[in-house]
């Protein structure tokens, strides 16, 4: 995408505020002509008043010229805040369109970029755009309106003087369009570093616990300082060009001053030209200058503007997973068989299978445990009932039909997962509870809460449901956080449930009551479990025994230990140790 496709699609985001910027073309114009009046005015004043001795023209022009001035300023307030509220307006939306396309974007596509990375995007690269449009309305079309009446006023008082300006501008638009593609490159870079930063700085402060325990703070300190440096280098090259491109310009402007004041001084001397026409001409041309030089200056946050605009409108032109979901039917809440028939799958960039040819038929309402070693699929597999990644072979069926014919939304609606890390939000419990139901009223709110085991700490709180909880959940406790997701699982009364590893981190008194809440969360629903612990698996329907994304056993408990090598190799070194209380029916 060239630097001009760029800019026009910048501009053509203001289109929605067309009044807006027609008022603020308007002012532009108003503050142009008045700006062409001053330099016009110079004439009446040095031949009428200072050479002519006129009174009349003494009493007036004063007034005519405070007028001018309160009329520009009136036009320049309406342009700066008509094209400001354009510009605030614009970047608000393209900020919100930006995190909409994220949030759609598949699971393989985050786990391909840095969480900072794409907060960079949303913040920094649109902040730079933010920064430059104001530019590209004020000075760039202002400023360019107002040249053009400038070099109006020369051509209309002295058209030889003029032809030199003219003369003059290619050497300034040359400067321009060397430098520009320099500095749009060195943005770029800056930009990227800093993404860098971005994700550093979220990466320590996110694991400080882990940094301090390890003393890990120098390891940080290099990793920032590798990005700071990065992106330091690339803002001093920068400023470097902005500055080397400032006395370019000034030079190449005093050489066209020399030239008029020289070979104007000539005319005047041949009284071929009034003085009152050459120094009205002169102010014109120096008014002129005044606005190239801040065309000039804006050359640098245009460039980092379409630096950033490029990344943005990219990120903004990928097709997210619900662009490309072909699903034209509504699943049913209620189903009675899930197929996986021959289901394989490779992440990107990787030669082995995750999933190796799977075969499995669950009926509604079975309770399915999944084990393995680390590694073996798990995981994987549970991930394509709610597609976050699609089978690269074989099909998911439900009643015969496969999942990707039915919506995306449709289909994760029926799905509530519970996981070892439990993501809560910087919100209340309250918020937290209802993620998935917002419109949940506050009885359904509570009734989840006692089924979930969470309401006995939740009435302790001050606030009960309104009790904010900090950066995913950081003041509660990790049995209090995991009843909070199981109960927010259990309000959003999923047919499907996901348990990955939901109590392999619990003390006992908080397994205790997690195996509890978990007993009713399975109720009624189909339910896959992944677990290492014996408590978790023990009474599943069936347990599927899986070893490099293939399933190599499944059976229950007993008759496995029996029949499964693998099996009764992990009971006898992971399990054999459970206490016996801690086994719960599911």
């Amino acid at each position: 995408m060239s630097g001009l496709t760029v800019f026009l699609r910048i501009v053509s985001c203001f289109r929605e505020h067309r009044f807006r910027v027609a008022m603020a073309c308007l002012c532009s114009a108003g503050v142009a002509g008045l700006s062409g009046l001053y330099a016009w005015l110079v004439q009446p004043v040095l031949d009428g008043i200072f050479i002519e001795k006129d009174r009349t023209l003494l009493m007036i022009l004063p007034v005519v010229i405070l007028v001018v001035a309160i009329l520009k300023g009136g036009f320049a307030y309406g342009q700066a805040y008509l094209m400001s509220s354009v510009g605030h307006r614009t970047v608000a939306k393209i900020r919100e369109q930006l995190f909409g396309q994220f949030l759609r974007q598949s699971l393989a596509f985050h786990h391909g970029q840095t969480s900072g990375r794409l907060v960079a995007r949303i913040l920094n690269d649109v902040n730079e755009m933010a920064a430059a449009i104001p530019s590209v309305l004020k000075d760039v079309f202002q400023q360019s309106l107002t040249f053009v009446v400038m070099v109006g006023v020369a051509f209309y008082q002295n058209w030889q003087l003029a032809t030199i300006l003219i003369v003059m501008m290619p050497f300034s638009i040359y400067a321009l369009t060397t430098i520009g593609p320099r500095l749009r490159t060195l943005a770029t870079k800056g930009q990227e570093s800093m993404g860098d930063m971005a994700s550093t700085l979220k990466e320590a402060f996110t694991g400080i616990r882990i940094v301090k325990a390890y003393g890990g703070e120098h390891i940080e300190q290099k990793r920032f300082t590798r990005s700071n440096t990065s992106y330091m280098r690339a803002c001093i090259k920068s400023a470097q060009l902005t500055a080397f491109a400032s006395p370019i310009m000034e030079v190449i402007g005093v050489g066209g001053v020399t030239m008029i004041i020289w070979y104007g001084g000539l005319l005047v001397i041949d009284d071929q030209l009034k003085p009152g026409e050459f120094f009205s001409f002169l102010a014109a041309m120096l008014m002129a200058y005044a606005p190239v030089k801040k065309i000039v200056g804006a050359n640098t946050a245009i460039q980092h503007a379409l630096s950033a605009a490029h990344r943005v409108f990219h990120m903004m032109d990928t097709d997210h997973e619900f662009v490309s979901d072909r699903g034209r039917t509504t699943l049913p809440n209620r189903w009675r068989v899930l197929e996986f028939r021959n289901v394989s799958f490779r992440y990107d960039n990787e030669d082995r299978l995750a999933v190796d040819h799977v075969n499995l038929t669950v009926n509604f309402g079975e309770v399915i445990a999944l084990v393995g070693k680390s590694g073996s699929g798990k995981s994987t597999l549970v991930s394509l009932l709610p597609r976050l990644y699609d089978p690269t072979e074989g099909q998911l069926l439900i009643d015969g039909r496969d999942i990707t014919d039915a919506t995306l939304a449709s289909l994760r609606a029926q799905i509530a997962v519970v996981s070892q890390e439990t993501v809560l939000f910087e919100e209340t419990i309250r918020g937290n509870i209802a993620y998935g139901r917002p419109d949940a009223s506050e009885e359904d709110i509570i009734r989840a809460a006692w089924a979930g085991h969470a309401w006995e700490f939740i009435e302790k709180l001050p606030d009960r449901l309104d009790t904010p909880i900090g950066e995913n959940g950081v003041k509660l406790s990790g049995g209090q956080r995991q009843r909070l997701a199981i109960a927010r699982a259990i309000l959003r009364n999923p047919p499907l449930l996901i348990l990955d590893e939901a109590t392999s981190a619990l003390d006992t008194e908080s397994e205790r009551h997690i195996q509890a809440a978990l007993t009713e969360l399975v109720k009624n629903r189909t339910t896959f479990v992944i677990a290492h612990r014996l408590s978790t698996v023990r009474c599943a329907d069936r347990i599927v025994v899986m070893d490099a994304g293939r399933m190599i056993g499944m059976g229950v408990h007993h008759d496995l230990l029996r029949r499964n090598a693998l099996y009764r190799r992990l009971y006898e070194t992971q399990w054999h140790d459970e206490p016996a209380e801690s086994t719960v029916q599911l």
